[in-house]
């Protein structure tokens, strides 16, 4: 069984490494109880999370544009105008 007390530098490469595996229950906990008394590198953990948010928000964002991106010209000529048709007109 390894160390559970990780030192800033340590802790770090250990949290970037469990958002790409499972790390061992010795090394979550040793990561627990650092983030808890290190306000750095629990601030370095949610700056990855929002990261990987962000990345993943963003792929999704993509994947959904190129689909659209995709449409021949005369169908989105045609959805164009049934917009503007309906949308154009009060009440």
């Amino acid at each position: 069984m390894g160390r559970m007390m990780f030192n800033c530098q340590e802790a770090t490469r250990l949290v970037s490494e469990s958002l790409d595996r499972k790390l061992p229950f010795h090394q979550r906990v040793g990561i627990r109880v650092h983030l808890l008394m290190c306000k750095f590198c629990s601030r370095y953990e949610k700056q990855l999370m929002f990261l990987r948010k962000t990345l993943r928000t963003q792929k999704m964002v993509e994947e959904d544009t190129a689909s659209y991106v995709s449409l021949p010209p005369e169908a989105r000529t045609r959805m164009t105008n049934f917009l503007h048709d309906h949308l154009d007109k009060p009440g």
